[in-house]
């Protein structure tokens, strides 16, 4: 989630890239119409997808989120820590986070629990996740790493274990159809706008926008505002709830990228929507469409909401 700020460049390509296998619940209907090429495209999308949900990294392993106070934060499982986890694989007393002007650092207890890269740590400078990787410390199945969100520092913590990821039970979708495939208009920006994107948290995160993209549907045309990732991405980034938010799909909205513009064309598939990671658990920090992208349009293409979490 790194243009502007970095912390949202999850959301986007990136979530594609762990690594598991799992089964995707199809809704199919008489009612659309798909060409065999879409088909392959959009099977293809989905199993890279449930693939990233269900891997030891993906979102449905996400376990806590624990925000730092600057100065010494105690962490661990027993009552009395500061930043406190109750699971079996915490130690009671894990360590203590210390944030000061010269960064976040990590102090282990006595324990030799946890871990940096196999080994025991007793003490280690954190690198959070604006950084391209992040420190990442474990302790059994647990790891811990560093997100900063809206100038805050927060411990996230994934556990490999997650019932999450043992009770995940597929995703649902609209059925595919071509008519929610639209070569649609870019509209760039010059200079490139920066948008003040709020998340689910009521952050604010300013992001990039080099421009608009501009489709029809039902006699009208209807604009999206595009945002990128990182100076050097290699697809728009879209944030967008429509008139099934709420109801048939996730009620934050639902994100879609697209490849980057071909002189004014750019190609924009919604059967390719999805649900950002708060559709599965409290633990992310999502970002909402901004204003000029919630549509009074019902988008019938994508992924629906996911029943299992709520």
């Amino acid at each position: 989630m790194r243009a502007g700020r970095p912390g949202i460049r999850l959301f986007g390509a990136r979530l594609f890239a762990a690594a598991g296998i799992a089964s995707v619940l199809m809704i199919t209907s008489s009612g659309a119409s798909t060409s065999d090429e879409e088909d392959r495209v959009v099977s293809a999308w989905r199993a890279a997808r449930v693939q990233a949900l269900t891997s030891p990294t993906g979102w449905l392993s996400l376990e806590g989120l624990l925000w730092l106070s600057h100065g010494v934060n105690t962490f661990g499982s027993g009552k009395a820590e500061q930043l406190r986890l109750d699971h079996p694989q915490l130690a009671r007393h894990a360590g203590i986070f210390t944030v000061d002007e010269k960064g976040i650092r990590f102090a282990a207890a006595g324990s030799r629990s946890i871990t940096l890269h196999g080994r025991p740590v007793t003490s280690v400078t954190m690198d959070t996740d604006i950084a391209s990787t992040p420190t990442v410390l474990r302790s059994g199945t647990l790891e811990f790493f560093i997100i900063e969100r809206g100038g805050r520092y927060g411990v996230r913590i994934r556990d490999r274990e997650s019932p999450r990821r043992r009770d995940f039970r597929g995703l649902s979708y609209f059925p595919t159809d071509d008519a929610w495939v639209f070569d649609a208009r870019f509209e760039p920006y010059d200079p490139a706008h920066t948008i003040q994107i709020i998340n689910i948290l009521g952050m604010e995160v300013p992001m990039t926008s080099p421009g608009a993209v501009v489709f029809e549907r039902d006699g009208r045309l209807w604009r999206l505002d595009t945002v990128v990732e990182a100076p050097d991405a290699e697809e728009l980034f879209i944030m967008f709830a429509d008139a099934t938010s709420g109801r048939e799909t996730y009620g934050g909205g639902r994100f879609l990228t697209a490849p980057l513009p071909k002189g004014e064309s750019v190609r924009l598939d919604f059967n390719l929507a999805y649900n950002p990671p708060c559709a599965f658990n409290t633990f992310a920090t999502c970002p909402l469409p901004p204003p000029q992208n919630r549509l009074e349009l019902p988008v019938t293409a994508g992924e629906l909401k996911y029943a299992a979490y709520h």
